[in-house]
């Protein structure tokens, strides 16, 4: 039972030095997510790779109900070869990719803008079929990744 007492004395320090600081979990009661939810249009490209954003940007957010803002979004992808064998083939890609996106106001003005940027992988080492399935699954992990990337910068971006 003593063992315990230092772990708790260091939890509640922690607590009040980050209520000290400031501290707000953005997605709890009067957080900053809240200022976003159900507020955002979404306009993404109309591809699946832009669908696919648009989803977990939507799923995210919120399905506006009435849209205070737009979220413009434009994002490129582009694989790389991250593996190479020794004969030269090619075993496994990286999928990097980058969003530019703009928050707008209904007024249009510009409210935020930022750049996400990540990478995904996949295994060129099977079938062509099983290469093609693995490529399309990474770009969906992509399109997700770069869509909460996306909204962490909204949120953590004053």
């Amino acid at each position: 039972m003593l063992s315990d007492r230092p772990h708790r004395r260091a939890a509640l320090l922690g607590l009040l030095i980050m209520a000290g600081c400031g501290f707000a979990p953005a997605y709890g009661p009067s957080g900053e997510a809240e200022k976003w939810q159900n507020a955002v249009s979404i306009d993404a490209p109309d591809t699946v790779f832009g669908f696919r954003m648009r989803a977990q940007l939507t799923e995210t957010l919120g399905h506006p109900t009435t849209p205070q803002y737009t979220l413009s979004v434009s994002p490129k992808t582009a694989p790389v070869s991250a593996t190479i064998t020794e004969d030269g083939d090619i075993t496994r890609f990286n999928l990097t990719g980058n969003a530019e996106w703009t928050l707008t106001d209904v007024q249009g003005r510009q409210v935020n803008a930022g750049l996400a940027q990540t990478f995904t992988s996949y295994s060129a080492t099977g079938s062509t079929v099983a290469t093609q399935s693995a490529e399309s699954d990474a770009g969906d992990r992509l399109a997700v990744a770069l869509a909460d990337l996306i909204v962490q910068q909204i949120l953590t971006t004053p």
